[in-house]
């Protein structure tokens, strides 16, 4: 699918090419839109608001203490391992603005995930909530990390508050245990030190690297996707088309619960909505419903960036469905399978329809993307600005329209490559740019593109093939059904036989009912032959189920 095709069919949906070299880095965007919206409010966290100078004086002397008070060199790289708080956005612009490059951090990594990512980066400088900072105490000997910064969650606040929030936290909560690391600095005190100092113009090529976004690791050993200011600048630009379809220059409030080290929400609320002048108001912890509801309760806001987990989740509280919700305008929704179900619940309740799109890391995100006003349920969209998409045969040849194939995507925000791993590029990026996204996708007539599901997912019984996202959208439209995660186990008749595991509202809901309601809606081979109820799914940080760890389970079982 070319750029010709939407633009003759959807000339007010599709907004046309962008210049990827339009800027210099993301340091020249930043340093423009810190000026240009100086007085409005850039981010809000627990009732304390940072503006836009505010961003541009505080991250200045982070980028001055990195300068001139630690060995650090420009290209060296720095994790960053906090949740969403107002430090994140202060440390990863004064990193960028000093000449490093940012590798963001999950803040709930296990040791053995910190250390091989501090590892594999080859990061010479962590900034970590003190929350986590005993795990980090563990791993620094085994790792390459000379300078540790330290933060505790209150610190933006004033003194008061900040005092509160940080005794409540490790004295009441005890949520921050006690940890021991030589030479670490507080961060506050790193940027009352900077602000007394000067930090030196970084010169950056637009092709250099910036951020090293790591895979979420649900595949396999996790990767460094190398992502230049080129990649993020144009991806920026591609989502800046669309939700300006909507959404206004600085007069928007978004609500951003999901981790701004996650690159979905990164390019959303770090790229476009701060190129933008609009207003984030950041969720520390959106698996606190009642306390994320609160929050709301007391925003007047215009969008909301979630995913299907999320959807369900608020919609089934009732102080949620109680909100106004006078002013939302745009529902965007990534990260996974949005169903119909959780679609058709949100626009109930809010009254805004949830526009789906489609990414991954190795695409700064986004690839493809629902155009408000434009949206196609059930489908991912069409291909952003200056993106080409096609499907491909298992030998690599181009399908047709409406034949099932690996997505393949070449655009401007296709990554430079795996960090460390040119075997990895090579396998991932063809010679002449494609990059092979593992999902199988259909093309449709109109030229909207519909996931069937990650390729290593598929199911095959009997010959036939089985897309767990089918299975479970049937599923999850019942009345009692929560969630459902289907996998494929070994089956001797079958090959595979389709499992399914099911969070039931309804405790008396049987494997036999399930069985018939899925018998309405699928095909016989498609029809789950194992069924098993939990309480629970396992998830990723940012909620999309592991399928992986589900069939790893089973495998054990058998063996």
């Amino acid at each position: 699918m070319n750029e010709q095709f939407f633009q003759e069919r959807y000339p007010e949906a599709y907004p046309g090419s962008i210049d990827p070299d339009k800027h210099e880095s993301l340091v020249e965007i930043f340093n423009g839109f810190v000026e240009r919206f100086a007085d409005r409010p850039a981010f809000t966290c627990l009732g304390q608001t940072l503006t836009y100078a505010e961003l541009n004086k505080q991250s200045a002397a982070f980028a001055a203490y990195l300068q001139n008070e630690t060995s650090l060199q420009v290209g060296d790289r720095i994790a960053v391992q906090l949740p969403n708080i107002l430090q994140y956005p202060i440390v990863v612009f004064g990193a960028m603005r000093a000449g490093m490059v940012v590798v963001n951090t999950n803040p709930l990594y296990t040791e053995r995930e910190m250390e091989h990512q501090f590892n594999d980066s080859g990061a010479k400088a962590l900034v970590v909530l003190a929350n986590m900072a005993d795990k980090a105490e563990k791993v620094l000997p085994n790792t390459g990390i000379k300078h540790v910064i330290v933060t505790n969650v209150g610190d933006m606040h004033g003194t008061i508050k900040r005092v509160l929030i940080n005794t409540v936290l490790k004295h009441v909560k005890k949520e921050v245990p006690a940890f021991n690391i030589p030479g670490a600095v507080a961060l506050r005190s790193a940027l009352k030190i900077g602000a007394g100092k000067s930090f030196s113009a970084v010169k950056v090529d637009r092709n250099d690297v910036v951020v090293l976004q790591y895979t979420g690791g649900t595949t396999g050993v996790a990767k460094g996707a190398m992502l230049t200011h080129r990649n993020l600048m144009s991806n920026m630009m591609q989502c800046h088309g669309l939700f300006s379809m909507v959404l206004e220059e600085g007069k928007e409030t978004v609500i951003a619960p999901l981790p701004l080290y996650h690159i979905y929400a990164f390019t959303v609320h770090c790229m476009v909505m701060l190129e933008t002048g609009n207003h984030s108001i950041l969720i520390p912890n959106p698996r606190d419903i009642p306390g994320f509801i609160k929050t709301l309760q007391s925003s007047e806001f215009s969008g909301f960036v979630g995913l299907n987990t999320l959807f369900v989740a608020l919609c089934g509280q009732e102080a949620f469905r109680a909100l106004n919700f006078s002013k939302l305008k745009l529902t965007i929704s990534g990260g996974m399978a949005l169903t119909k179900d959780a679609a058709d619940q949100w626009k109930s309740v809010t009254g805004c329809e949830i526009a789906e799109g489609f990414g991954m890391t190795e695409t700064s995100p986004v690839v493809s993307f629902n155009p408000p006003g434009f949206v196609k349920l059930g489908t991912i969209g069409m291909p952003v600005a200056s993106t080409a998409c096609k499907v491909i045969d298992d030998e690599g040849n181009e399908l047709p329209i409406g034949e099932a194939g690996e997505l393949c995507v070449k655009g401007p925000q296709v990554m430079k490559g795996y960090w460390q791993r040119p075997e990895a590029t090579a396998e991932t990026i063809t010679e002449d740019g494609w990059l092979k996204t593992g999902d199988v996708a259909v093309i449709t007539d109109d030229g909207y593109m519909k996931i069937v599901d990650r390729k290593k997912d598929m199911i095959i019984v009997s010959g036939f093939n089985v897309y767990p996202n089918e299975v479970e959208d049937a599923l999850v439209s019942h009345p009692d059904i929560v969630e459902a995660a289907a996998i494929g186990i070994p089956d001797p008749k079958s090959s595979e036989a389709v499992k399914v595991f099911i969070v039931s509202k309804n405790e008396n809901l049987t494997a036999a009912e399930v069985k018939d309601w899925c018998r309405e809606r699928l095909t016989a081979y498609k029809v789950p032959r194992h069924i098993e109820f939990r309480d629970e799914l396992p998830k990723t940080n940012v909620g999309k189920i592991l399928r992986r760890e589900l069939r790893d389970a089973e495998l054990a079982k058998q063996n």
